[in-house]
This record gives C-alpha cells, structure tokens and sequence, in this order.
C-alpha cells in the first residue's frame, strides 16, 4: 500500500488487552495510520499492523525497540497489577516513564493515556475508604489524599510532555467491556462464561453482587466507544491536554440488567438476596466442567481463567457505594459517542459465539 507523506504512527501499548485491540481497530478503520501494536505476547495478526515485542518493564528493552520507529501518537493502555499500591506506583508510573523517556527523540505529537474511576474512588487497598467526592464524577475534582499510581501516571506524563512538547490526555473509564481472551479484568467474557455454566449445570444465574449495586445507579465504559474518544482526542485541538471521563452515557440498575443477560443466555436470572453471592464462590472448581463444555462445543479456549475473571467482577458488583459519571466535558469539548451498554453487552456475547470462544 502506497502511504501518503503525512502518514502518522501509532504505538498502541498494551494492544492485546481489551482496549488496546479496540484502539487497533479504530486506527485501522480511520485510515492512513502505520500501526505499532506493543504487547509482550503477539496480538492477533493483522497484515497492516506491526507487532513490537518490548517488556515494560524494562527500560533498555523499550529504547532498542522504540529507538528511530517514528512514533507521532501513542495510546496507552496497559498495566500490571501488583501487592501493594507503593509496587503499583512504582511499576506502573515506571512503565510510563520508561515508555515516554525511550520515544524522546522520536516525533510524538501526543500521547493518550487510559486510567479509570479509581482516580476519583481510591485504589484497590483503600478503595472508597476515605471521603470521596459526590457522583456524578467530575474530572476537575482535586485528587484523594492518598497514594494512587493513577496520580503518578499523569504527572509521569504531564512532566514528559513539558519536556518534549507534546499534547497529552487522559481518559477515565468505568468498568471497560470489550472483546479479548486472557485479560484479567473482564466482565463481558466473565458474565458470558458464568451463564454459559450455569446453563450446562441447570443453576440459576445468581447476581454476585451488593444490594446497593443491584438497586442503585450505574454506568460501563464500552471499549469501543473509549477508543473513539483516545482517537478523537488525540487528532483533536479540542482534545489537548485535558483529562475526560468516558463512559457510555446511558445509566441503568443492575436490576434492570440482570435479566435481560440472561434472556439472552437463555437461563434463569436470580437477583440480590439478602448478601451477596460472589462468583469466586458460586463457580469454584468448576474447571473440569469448563472443559467437558468446550469439547462439546469445539470451543477454542480450554483455560477458564483466561476468559473469566470471577475476582474482578466481584470486586466491581460488591461494591456498597454508587458510582455514576459526569461527560459534559468532552461533550461540550465535541465528542458525541454513546453506546447504550445492554447493546455493547449482547454485541460483545454475539462475538464471543461467534469467534467460538462461549457455546
């Protein structure tokens, strides 16, 4: 293919997660883009897109790889979970640092950067535990007084961009659905997987979560619609150097929810009763029958961890406080995405049929 002499490079890092393989596709869809994905295993193949194999966490390895790749625009959208939120800060802030010092001398004319509500709610090890401030969530909020890698992120950003003259932004997503195998914070595959067993064992499909959860407000960020905003935001005047939450824009009980998944499953939904039920309970051990499911059905991912993660979706349904999101910013800033997040959960299931990966 012939590129035009404007063409720009992406660097998508972290580009076989959920949001990463959406940023990949929106790039591929927009056009003239010379795609990098970043990822230390491949990600899918795609003919027009580059894989870069390169750890993080290792600074020499970045600066080989990245060193005269020509990078205009980066999205970042990886992270490695650790301990304790001193290892969180120290790996994940270093990973930014490390990434952005090894593009130094390269032409970057922006870097996007994925983060999430926990910037308004506290980390995991201190989550909602101190004041907080009033939902709807707005992003000119002054930070929580505690450690958060999150914080150290944007000022590793903030302070490459100085250096270098770049714009930046950051995007703040609720809960992310998407499609990808072997991401360790997935609620679409995890919902999928609990009902594709729950339907195999004749069970209920049991609610995990809180009553406050189950009655109150909520929002969902659809991978798809947090890539359109990255894009826009990097390509955008109006996108420079501001901070956006990004959500899908509806708002819905999981009440509400709850049964319409299940119709789609074809299984009996059973809502909040008296505490909840966390799946890390309701599905343990049930490995084996995960394996007699995908030999009946000649489905192509025989690890179940690899496609649901119980513990995340636990932690984000037991939650006892509400969480609803604010996009006026960037409303008024000109993005206008929207999802209504029943349809990004059936559209991500049918996927999942479709590529084999769920009966």
């Amino acid at each position: 293919m012939t590129s035009s002499p404007n063409r720009r490079t992406a660097l998508v890092v972290g580009a076989s997660g959920i949001t990463g393989a959406a940023i990949v596709s929106h790039l591929l869809a927009d056009g003239d883009w010379r795609i990098l994905a970043l990822s230390r295993s491949a990600p899918v193949s795609h003919p027009q897109v580059e894989h870069v194999a390169a750890d993080l966490r290792n600074a020499d390895d970045l600066r080989r790889v990245l060193g005269g790749s020509g990078v205009s625009h980066v999205f970042f959208t990886a992270w490695s979970r650790q301990d304790s939120e001193a290892e969180n800060i120290r790996v994940n802030g270093g990973m930014v640092r490390d990434l952005l010092a090894a593009l130094s001398d390269e032409p970057v004319q922006h870097v996007a950067l994925v983060t999430g509500l926990k910037h308004y709610l506290g980390p995991f090890e201190a989550y909602a535990a101190g004041e907080m401030p009033d939902t709807p969530f707005h992003e000119d909020e002054p930070r929580l007084d505690t450690p958060n890698f999150y914080y150290e992120q944007e000022d590793e950003l903030f302070a490459a961009a100085a250096r270098s003259g770049y714009t930046w932004s950051v995007h703040r997503s609720h809960t992310v659905i998407g499609h990808a195998v072997g991401n360790a914070m997935n609620m679409a595959s995890t919902i999928a997987v609990q009902a594709s067993l729950c339907k195999r064992l004749g069970r209920p499909f049991v609610f995990p979560g809180s009553e406050t959860q189950w009655n109150g407000l909520t929002d969902m960020t659809d991978a798809g619609l947090l890539a359109e905003q990255m894009l826009w935001a990097a390509t955008s005047p109006a996108g420079a150097n501001e901070p956006f939450n990004i959500v899908n824009g509806d708002v819905f009980r999981w009440r509400w929810m709850w049964p319409r998944l299940a119709a789609y499953f074809g299984v009996e939904a059973e809502g909040f009763r008296d505490a909840p039920r966390p799946l890390e309970q309701q599905m343990v051990g049930l490995e084996g029958e995960w394996a007699e499911l995908v030999a009946e059905h000649g489905l192509v991912e025989p690890d179940l961890a690899r496609v649901a993660s119980w513990w995340h979706t636990d932690g984000d349904l037991g939650r006892d406080i509400e969480v609803v999101t604010d996009m006026s910013k960037s409303r008024l800033a000109g993005f206008t995405g929207y999802r209504r997040t029943l349809d990004a959960f059936t559209a991500i299931f049918d996927r999942l049929r479709e590529e084999r990966i769920v009966p």
